[in-house]
């Protein structure tokens, strides 16, 4: 069964201005558009749409949630029981919060003493966040980020330190070559260079390089990274990589 924006915003709850703008950042397209500009969701859309509300219940940012979703580990079922984790320690904290609030209006109605500890006992969520913390590691990484862990801990500082100074004078390298634009002969063959050089830390292939390429404008911090370089850098990568990854699969 397909479903309408107004269809689908009514069945999950939600207000068709949220899929739209869900739809506009590109964290859940519709499944087709008809002739006459209604977007469909499908079965896969829903399923999807679950994944993001749960997310969003545990308050990931979009941004977060749309690499997540995106992962090539991702894995639903395992989302789902991290979910259901977390949601249950939300549950816990919410349950704790409530009986604090019941005992100081009892200490208010009765004239009896909580102590200063009782006062911000149920307050303390440290153990959600560190759950949190570690299943946005576990959906989040890649087998690319395990392959880059291990290398990374082979290398020696002067590593470090050669492998930074290459990226950064390459980097200068594409900033000045860019305004002759992203697919021209001269960028892409530094571009060529710059997938090479992931290999210090993984094995590229031409989907991981989409990915990245996707990350250097969805994630603030890569993109103030590059803007360092030259402004609108980040956006200008991004196209540069992606029409090299194509040419890699031609």
């Amino acid at each position: 069964m397909s479903y309408t924006v107004q269809q689908l915003a009514n069945l999950a709850g939600i207000s068709t201005r949220t899929l739209h703008h869900y739809d506009e950042i590109g964290l859940l397209k519709p499944a087709r558009i008809k002739n006459n500009g209604y977007r469909q969701y499908e079965k896969e859309e829903l399923l999807k749409l679950q994944q993001i509300l749960f997310f969003r219940e545990l308050d990931f940012p979009l941004h977060e949630i749309a690499k997540i979703l995106a992962s090539p580990s991702f894995n639903r079922k395992r989302a789902l029981q991290d979910q259901k984790k977390l949601i249950g320690l939300k549950r816990d904290r919410l349950t704790k919060l409530i009986k604090t609030i019941d005992e100081s209006i009892s200490s208010i109605t009765n004239k009896t003493t909580m102590n200063d500890k009782q006062l911000y006992t149920s307050f303390d969520d440290a153990e959600q966040q560190k759950y949190a913390e570690e299943a946005k590691e576990r959906w989040g990484h890649t087998d690319a980020y395990k392959q880059s862990a291990e290398r990374v801990k082979k290398m020696t500082k002067e590593d470090m330190g050669r492998i930074k100074k290459e990226n950064d004078d390459l980097m200068k390298e594409i900033a000045a070559a860019m305004p002759k634009g992203p697919k021209s002969k001269e960028v892409q063959a530094l571009i060529a260079q710059h997938y090479k050089n992931l290999a210090n830390f993984y094995d590229p292939n031409p989907k991981i390089y989409r990915g990245l390429a996707e990350m250097y404008v969805a994630d603030p911090r890569f993109t103030a990274y590059y803007e360092k370089y030259a402004k609108g850098l980040a956006i200008s990568m991004k196209e540069a990589m992606i029409y090299y990854a194509d040419t890699l699969e031609k």
